[in-house]
């Protein structure tokens, strides 16, 4: 079966199909960040696990071993955030090839401790084992939240306010700057995403937020998914979007890590106002939700054609 043909949606789709007949007893799995799985009447745990390959995901000669260590959780992390739910451990298993030292690993352990000290996340478990020639690392991040706080993609309402929480594209602009050579302070933003861990999880007791997810592919690729889920469309105004970059790196470049969520257009003013006095930082509005099934690109009003996608897997 050639991958490339079948793309990341067919290959989960295909997944998904597979394994539907199995019962799950009450579990929600595939569509979402995380996996969801009611502890008891009240509240859910959530679970989420990412691959990160060297040379697909990271170049381990661009990137510090603390680095890399911290950012294999972050990306969890931010799943976990995304669901509304707050982390309470972490799993990590590691694939080592010949000349990885300990100096290395204990490095790189060092950057995944920080992050875990900075949200009180323990690492429970995991696995190692050898690898032929290249390095992959695997977390797998567990969150609890109650039902009522948990938010999905399929939620999204005609005539809620699409908002994310911060600039985009600043990861791109660095994986580029990387690549041309250049030094620069993007390089930083890429190779240590600050995943929104405590405005996850307040987003999360909050009625108005419906839709909600992480930034990881561009919200080209990524704002589909709530639209998918959800039965909707999008309208999403080009110079509303918070960027450094050009705009094509904000849309399409992906590995942002901020949140993306839909909120009632009723309240979405007061969401915004309690966000920025609680933490300091703007809620940031880039369109809305319409009837319909795609995005619509406008540029101060005016519908434009955009052509650029999010990152694919394969």
């Amino acid at each position: 079966m050639d991958l490339s043909g079948l793309g990341e949606f067919g290959l989960i789709e295909l997944i998904r199909e597979r394994f539907a007949s199995i019962p799950s007893h009450g579990c929600e799995g595939i569509g979402d960040d995380c996996a969801v799985l009611p502890l008891n009447t009240t509240e859910s745990m959530v679970v989420t696990t990412d691959l990160l390959v060297e040379d697909i995901h990271f170049l381990r000669d661009r990137i510090t071993p603390e680095e890399l260590g911290r950012k294999s959780l972050a990306v969890n992390l931010s799943d976990v955030a995304a669901m509304g739910a707050a982390p309470v451990a972490s799993f990590l298993s590691l694939s080592l090839p010949p000349g990885v030292t300990g100096v290395w690993i204990d490095a790189f352990l060092a950057g995944y401790h920080a992050l875990s000290t900075q949200f009180g996340v323990p690492l429970l478990g995991g696995d190692t084992t050898s690898a032929r020639d290249r390095l992959t690392v695997s977390v797998t991040a567990i969150g609890r939240a109650e039902n009522t706080h948990l938010k999905r993609r399929g939620d999204a309402k005609p005539g809620d306010r699409i908002f994310v929480t911060g600039y985009l594209g600043d990861s791109a602009q660095g994986l580029q700057d990387m690549l041309s050579g250049r030094d620069t302070p993007f390089i930083a933003l890429h190779n240590k995403p600050e995943p929104f861990v405590n405005e996850g999880i307040w987003l999360g007791g909050r009625n108005e937020v419906h839709a909600m997810m992480d930034i990881s592919d561009g919200i080209a690729s990524d704002l589909l998914h709530i639209l998918q889920m959800s039965g909707v469309g999008a309208e999403v105004s080009l110079d509303m979007i918070p960027t450094n970059t050009p705009i094509e790196l904000a849309v399409a470049g992906g590995e942002d890590y901020k949140l993306l969520l839909t909120a009632d257009v009723g309240a979405a003013a007061r969401l915004a106002e309690d966000y920025k006095a609680k933490f300091g930082e703007p809620l940031y509005e880039i369109g809305r939700i319409v009837a319909g099934e795609e995005i619509r690109w406008l540029d101060c009003g005016n519908p434009v054609l955009l052509e650029c996608e999010g990152f694919a897997h394969f």
